[in-house]
């Protein structure tokens, strides 16, 4: 039974017979105090109810084994999804991840960035807004911490790692040309570099093609509320029966749960059969795509892949600040084939 309290650093070096730099070094790496020392301290604890406030005597260093998280919004599961796949490498490499959402604010993303500084971070990984990010503010803090963005970049600023927007789009055009209509696309704002990049490899691809290309929906407006943007546009021209097509490329899985809403708002079938009245298509394999009705055909991004080298270069930024990295770093989609199309 562990009866000795202790609340204080000093208290239990004292009761161990150690000074308290030894224990310190202890409590940073058991292995590089001598073994005879390391098994008094060891004995110590279990007879002991102390425990090392690990939080506070990291905030006395210059860095810490903390690493930020920033992202835009986590109530976005395609969010969530990648935080966790980060989180869990951080914590396998013995750094404590501290996450943090911007909620699509400028302020709040620049009042994050000041937080995770004043939290002595070694470094952090972020999905910045984009168009409504700081740019001078980010490249400031670029140049005291290592920083890895993930998912969209600012320019110029920090290592990116993210998704092959030329390739994916591409490769979802042509499926959709090869197994039925051509597509129409339909837009979102532009709040980062993914929507243009996208936006650009749909006119390329249907151009190549011979097909020609057809655009619609908001691009000016800066909102992240994508599925009511769908819901609203598709609806409206549901309703006057002005779509341009039978076939629908989304932007994002977002935009597309608007749509297939919409859809079945005005009574239309969504769905690959030759009963059905519109086919959806869209980016990015949410985790809630396959559960919608149908099942939402999408191209799969490499959610793995993108976190890990993510970890694995930021790691390497933070062991050595002249690391050699890949300035852009871009992973292949895969093609999600369901029953929307």
């Amino acid at each position: 039974m562990k009866t000795p309290r202790h609340r204080t650093m000093e208290d239990f070096a004292q009761s161990c017979g150690v000074s308290r730099p030894t224990l310190s070094k202890y409590f940073d790496n058991p292995a590089s105090v001598k073994p005879a020392t390391r098994r008094r301290i060891e004995q110590a604890l279990e007879a002991s109810d102390y425990q090392p406030n690990h939080y506070a005597r990291n905030l006395n260093r210059k860095r810490t084994r903390n690493v930020g998280i920033i992202v835009p919004t986590l109530a976005d599961p395609f969010y969530t999804a990648a935080v966790s796949e980060i989180e869990l490498r951080l914590r396998e490499e013995g750094y404590w991840p501290i996450v943090i959402s911007s909620h699509g604010s400028q302020a709040l993303e620049s009042e994050a960035l000041r937080t995770i500084m004043a939290l002595k971070v070694s470094g952090a990984i972020m999905a910045p807004l984009g168009l409504a990010s700081d740019a001078r503010g980010f490249e400031t803090i670029t140049q005291s911490i290592p920083i890895v963005c993930f998912d969209t970049y600012i320019a110029g600023t920090a290592p990116f790692i993210g998704n092959n927007n030329r390739q994916s789009v591409a490769t979802m055009v042509d499926y959709l040309c090869r197994s039925g209509e051509a597509p129409v696309y339909f837009d979102i704002p532009h709040v980062n570099h993914n929507s243009p990049e996208r936006l650009k490899s749909y006119i390329d691809t249907m151009t190549a093609l011979g097909h020609e290309p057809l655009v619609f929906g908001n691009t000016r407006d800066y909102t992240w509320d994508f599925e009511r943007i769908g819901y609203e546009q598709m609806e409206a021209i549901l309703s006057r029966n002005a779509l341009p097509g039978r076939t629908v490329l989304c932007a994002n899985d977002r935009l597309a749960f608007g749509v297939m809403a919409a859809a079945f708002s005005q009574g239309k079938r969504v769905g690959r059969r030759g009963d059905c009245d519109l086919r959806v298509a869209a980016h990015d394999d949410h985790p809630l795509s396959r559960f919608t009705g149908p099942a939402l055909t999408t191209m799969a991004q490499d959610f793995s892949g993108i976190a890990r080298r993510s970890v694995e270069t930021l790691l390497a930024l933070m062991g050595d600040e002249r690391a050699d990295v890949a300035p852009m770093l871009y992973f292949d989609a895969t093609l999600a084939m369901r029953q929307s199309a």
